[in-house]
């Protein structure tokens, strides 16, 4: 004899009956995803495009063309300025060396009168001793105008050889020990200007040797 099933049978469970498939299940299903509602706002927007140069408005634009213009309007200012500058300095440097070689000129003037009258006597009048004196005077005057303007004159007789202002054109025996390496002689003066070497001393120095 057969029984009917009985749902309420002691020893069985309650059949679960099949919920409903949820909206956003069969969204899914359909290939329509939706990010859950958790995740931040934008965490899958795709980037914008940048805006075109097209897009800026015609206010901006005119904004734009007349700080160009303005800066352009500066920088050609500023190079005519620099070159102007430039030109300026490079006059001011001519004229202040002009100015110096005039003061150095005049104050020779006065010696290159005395040497001109000493350069036309009449030798049938003059003896050698008043040229020779002459000349002596007007050498003195020169020189002494020349170191008003910074002119030191090298001529280092005695004194110690100094590679930096003097130059050995031979070499001679020293008598002494302690007279090593000193200028014994003096071919040709040096003269230095302002600190500046214009030309060494051109010297013979001393050289001392042990043997006889």
């Amino acid at each position: 004899m057969k029984h009917k099933h009985d749902s309420n049978r002691p020893g069985r469970e309650p059949r679960e009956e099949a919920e409903p498939v949820s909206a956003a299940n069969a969204a899914a299903s359909e290939g329509d995803f939706q990010a859950p509602s958790g995740d931040p706002p934008g965490a899958f927007d795709l980037p914008q495009a940048p805006a075109e140069a097209g897009s800026v408005g015609p206010e901006r634009s005119a904004a734009m063309e007349a700080e160009l213009a303005e800066q352009k309007d500066r920088y050609l200012r500023l190079a005519a300025e620099y070159d102007n500058f430039r030109k300026r300095t490079v006059r001011e440097r001519q004229d202040a060396e002009l100015r110096g070689m005039g003061v150095l000129i005049r104050g020779v003037l006065d010696a290159l009168d005395d040497l001109g009258r000493f350069a036309h006597v009449d030798p049938a009048t003059v003896d050698a001793a008043t040229v020779v004196q002459g000349a002596d005077m007007v050498e003195k005057k020169l020189l002494k105008t020349l170191a008003g303007h910074g002119l030191e004159v090298v001529n280092p007789v005695g004194q110690p050889f100094d590679p930096a202002v003097h130059e050995a054109v031979a070499t001679t025996r020293a008598a002494l020990p302690e007279e090593d390496h000193r200028v014994a002689q003096v071919y040709q003066v040096g003269y230095v200007f302002n600190g500046q070497l214009l030309r060494p001393a051109r010297v013979v120095v001393t050289q001392w040797h042990d043997e006889p």
